[in-house]
């Protein structure tokens, strides 16, 4: 599925002052249930998040993105990082939480982005996938 992200707002003044670094931080994506109810403006770290999904092929604290790159073209920074699959899986996800995790602690683990399905996506013994947009999973853009 190709999806679209929506970033925090913290997630600038978080990258601003190194609480992030994309490149050799463990920057991981977690699926949520349509019980989440995401708060661009409130929800600072993953302690804020609730509802993760549990099921089979799923492991708690989501997925390691890999292969993250940053690049600036112009105006435009871009962060992008592979597609991410969960094989063989049993899960049903509205959202996809991607967040910081270099210090392993809920409290301390900046949130990024945030990517709504739209619906309930469902894999029942089958793959998982989340195809990150073409252009990056977010950008910022210097106006």
């Amino acid at each position: 599925m190709a999806v679209t992200t929506k970033v925090y707002a913290r997630a600038f003044t978080a990258l601003s002052n190194k609480e992030v670094d994309w490149g050799t931080d463990a920057i991981k994506v977690m699926l949520c249930t349509s019980a989440y109810t995401p708060d661009q403006s409130a929800h600072d770290y993953k302690a804020d998040v609730t509802n993760e999904v549990t099921g089979a092929g799923y492991t708690a604290r989501g997925a390691t993105l890999a292969t993250k790159t940053e690049a600036i073209a112009g105006l435009v920074k871009t962060f992008d990082a592979a597609d991410v699959q969960w094989a063989s899986s049993t899960i049903t996800a509205r959202y996809a939480v991607i967040y910081d995790d270099a210090t392993g602690v809920d409290a301390t683990a900046p949130l990024l982005a945030y990517v709504d399905f739209g619906a309930d996506v469902v894999s029942s013994g089958g793959p998982f996938d989340i195809a990150w947009n073409a252009s990056g999973i977010f950008t910022i853009t210097v106006a």
